[in-house]
């Protein structure tokens, strides 16, 4: 009998230690590139929330599926759902709605680099406008100058809507028939 629930412990901790490790097993299933898929999964996650940030968008929900993914399939198909919502909001950062515009203004003010204090960037920003509409880059990269010419237009694009306009800009926003 002493031998039979033995039998039975050690079945018992096999079945559950197979168990466990099969996400993690599925996590360690390499994709293109030699990374897991779990890593690109929260590579591809990353991505879409930093530019969904940048833009002033919501977040993308996650419920954190691959934490309890049983299957490479699930895993690929996160990891697919995850690399497309990337793609889709990269494409979308790329064209801020005023992007005309933003270029023009960027022609009567200074550089995209400009590190000259007071205002920074190729939008001329200065602290207070950096700290209203810019905090988190801010924060991250340091002053406009050192944002992406991207960045830059969409920290504009959330004065604008913020109902700004183009008014902290006049004279380059008159020159190009903006105001």
């Amino acid at each position: 009998m002493l031998t039979l629930t033995r039998t039975r412990t050690i079945l018992l901790a096999s079945v559950l230690a197979l168990a466990l490790a099969a996400p993690a097993a599925n996590a360690s299933v390499r994709g293109p590139g030699g990374k897991s898929l779990l890593h690109q999964i929260r590579d591809h996650r990353a991505k879409t929330w930093r530019w969904q940030r940048v833009m002033g968008k919501p977040l993308a929900q996650t419920g954190y599926r691959e934490r309890s993914a049983t299957s490479a399939e699930q895993l690929i198909r996160l990891r697919n759902f995850w690399k497309g919502q990337a793609q889709r909001t990269r494409q979308r950062a790329h064209r801020p709605p005023h992007l005309r515009a933003w270029r023009c203004i960027h022609r009567y003010e200074g550089p995209w680099r400009d590190p000259d204090p007071l205002y920074y960037g190729g939008l001329q920003m200065d602290l207070t406008f950096q700290r209203t509409y810019g905090r988190r880059l801010l924060r991250k990269k340091g002053t406009a100058n050192r944002w992406t010419r991207l960045e830059q237009m969409w920290v504009a694009e959330k004065a604008f809507r913020a109902g700004r306009g183009f008014y902290p800009w006049p004279t380059a926003a008159r020159r190009c028939g903006l105001i």
